[in-house]
């Protein structure tokens, strides 16, 4: 099939939503068009991006696609847009059914819904792993049996139908300016940023390092996080800690608390602008942790398990089907108690021979999730689907 014209059209492009587009535009045989709005005000991006969005495309005609996220009201978009509207993919990150409320907040069943009636106006929805399409359909019955009247219980059929799923590619294994090889032993290649978040610098420690990489937001659950790091600083374990991720206008209180008190334990704190800077991040910490209550795939996890990092997360959500299962016994805890123990033997392992053979397992396992990997079954999709255009 001849070179596609994609619209990309990403309401919220921030964090892991830019990543994914820009990624997906880099790999791609086909020609994609990014049109964007910056990563703010999400539930004003479900509510009006799409009455900004149509003012920016004239002619949609002129696209054999258009792919988009679930921050946005594709059904406003088909309506009010002039001309005729290609078919459309709806790629589902994250959804308005199961996202986990901040504290004192009320679920808004209204986003939900625009979830639910975007997934009916697409010709095909995605989602980013299977644990995240199965924790929405097993949800979205019970989600509609909450609406008042006129339940659409036939809805999940329909949506089912055209439903698959498709993991997002990340880069792996792109080479650091500054000469880090991900392939020598961490120890040989620590760094810090330091707490005043200053350039970068070699900086060698004998301890091991910590990776906090996730957004500072309620939902990844800095809070069990921090208090088991105070924990084993309390009993005298030794580590380091690099604290990075995305921040937002409102950052949990922990967050402050958690600098000060283990303000001789880390080496870097902030978002790291540079992406070379973050590449450094990563092969610098031993260890990654997760202690979050949503995450439908992980990007950030996997980037750093790309980079060698061991991780450390739950039971649940999305890592059983990212981690290897020979691993899962190492790597993943039950529940928030057992959370310390298995940090506690990871920190007391991580340089050990049998470690650094499991980091190297990861390594190669996390190549699956390469835009390399990966782009051929995008693109097909999208073949795909415009070709039901081109038969009509």
């Amino acid at each position: 099939m001849s070179s596609l014209r994609i619209l990309f059209l990403e309401s919220f492009f921030g964090g892991s939503h830019r990543a994914f587009a820009e990624g997906f535009q880099a790999h791609s045989k086909h020609a994609i068009d990014l049109v964007t709005l910056p990563a703010r005000f999400w539930k004003w991006r479900m509510r009006g991006a799409a009455l900004e969005l149509l003012q920016r495309i004239d002619t949609p005609e002129a696209y054999d696609l258009i792919w988009t996220g679930s921050l946005l009201d594709l059904t406003d978009l088909k309506a009010l847009w002039p001309g005729t509207c290609p078919p459309a993919i709806l790629y589902f990150h994250e959804n308005q059914l199961l996202y986990p409320l901040a504290p004192g907040e009320e679920r808004d069943f209204h986003y939900g819904f625009t979830n639910i009636t975007s997934a009916l106006a697409a010709d095909r929805t995605v989602f980013n792993s299977w644990y995240h399409h199965e924790a929405f359909f097993a949800e979205l019955p019970a989600f509609i049996a909450h609406l008042p009247d006129c339940r659409p219980s036939w809805a999940v059929d329909v949506i089912r139908s055209k439903s698959l799923v498709l993991h997002p590619g990340i880069h792996i294994r792109e080479p650091d300016p500054r000469g880090l090889d991900p392939c020598l032993p961490k120890h040989h290649q620590q760094w810090s940023a330091g707490p005043a978040d200053e350039s970068p610098e070699p900086a060698d420690t004998a301890d091991p390092v910590i990776l906090w990489n996730h957004r500072w937001e309620h939902d990844k659950n800095p809070e069990l996080f921090f208090r088991t790091l105070f924990q084993l600083r309390d009993k005298g374990t030794r580590f380091k800690l690099i604290a990075a991720g995305e921040q937002f206008s409102r950052v949990p209180a922990i967050f402050q608390e958690a600098r000060r008190r283990l303000r001789d334990e880390i080496i870097s704190w902030g978002y790291l602008e540079q992406y070379s800077d973050y590449v450094r991040a990563l092969e610098a910490a031993d260890i990654v942790v997760s202690t979050s209550n949503q995450e439908n795939f992980g990007i950030s996890m996997v980037e750093a398990m790309s980079r060698g990092c061991l991780p450390v997360a739950p039971r649940r959500l999305s890592y059983p089907e990212i981690i290897p299962p020979e691993l899962h016994p190492a790597c993943l805890y039950e529940c928030d108690e057992e959370l310390l123990r298995v940090l506690s033997a990871a920190l007391s392992s991580v340089r050990s021979p049998a470690a650094q053979e499991q980091a190297l397992r990861l390594r190669q396992a996390m190549r699956r999730f390469s835009w390399d990997a990966l782009i051929e079954g995008y693109d097909r999709l999208c073949e795909e689907t415009a070709g039901s255009k081109r038969r009509r």
